[in-house]
């Protein structure tokens, strides 16, 4: 079992803020997944279904963005799981809109919501980090994350949402390459016939840079030099 975390502020006024974008995604997850209804419990609204093999329980605090910690501490106590079962989705200002990245563990780097889960349960969880921009001067970053999603930002946050449903069952697994690829798949699909990426819609710039940065993936070889050693030279090379 583990649970999907999704961080925002609740009631209809934060509903579109780039600041629920972590309730938007645990709210994808349940619509497309077949998850049970949202009920309350832990200070939260708590839906459960299945991912794949395993059980999840998707968790949205009602607690207000900076006391998340309550209500997620709450959760882990009860089914008396580890904080590393614990996977949490939230806004992220260090990252353009539409990016996404994986973290296991680490620092808050000053997000209230995880500020408040480390004074809980530690930092040993991961993240779902989920950009949103950043609106250039540290002092407005309230305002910003606390307003919503422009119209013009809708196609890639439909997108961004569409691919982390896809990946789910990926991300229950543990397998974050396959995750990520699923979200990279969506932001910027395949052309057909080509295996050539290529941008839709009027807003095409976030969906040129969503797919995974190299450390997020698994390293392939990709030296396209071809040895032309004969098998003589290369068995006097290897014993060198």
């Amino acid at each position: 079992m583990k649970i999907f975390a999704g961080l925002g502020n609740p009631g209809d006024k934060y509903a579109g803020n780039r600041h629920n974008i972590g309730f938007m995604a645990v709210d994808r997850i349940a619509e497309d997944h077949g998850f049970g209804p949202w009920r309350q419990k832990f200070q939260a609204l708590v839906s459960e279904g299945r991912l794949g093999s395993e059980k999840i329980i998707l968790l949205k605090p009602q607690t207000f963005m900076n006391l998340s910690g309550q209500s997620v501490g709450e959760a882990l106590k009860f089914y008396k799981l580890e904080s590393t079962d614990l996977t949490v989705f939230h806004d992220e200002i260090d990252l353009a809109p539409g990016k996404i990245r994986l973290k296991a563990g680490g620092g808050h780097a000053g997000h209230n919501g995880l500020r408040s889960i480390h004074s809980h349960i530690g930092p040993h969880y991961d993240r779902v980090r989920l950009g949103v921009g950043h609106p250039g001067h540290k002092d407005a970053v309230p305002g910003y994350v606390l307003r919503d999603f422009a119209k013009v930002e809708q196609e890639w946050l439909d997108d961004l949402m569409r691919g982390i449903s896809d990946g789910a069952a990926f991300l229950a697994d543990g397998d974050g390459a396959k995750f990520l690829n699923a979200v990279a798949l969506r932001m910027n699909p395949a052309r057909s016939g080509t295996g050539k990426a290529h941008s839709t819609g009027a807003n095409p710039a976030p969906k040129t840079t969503a797919p995974p940065k190299a450390e997020d993936t698994p390293k392939a070889d990709v030296s396209s030099e071809e040895d032309s050693r004969s098998p003589l030279q290369k068995l006097v090379d290897r014993f060198r």
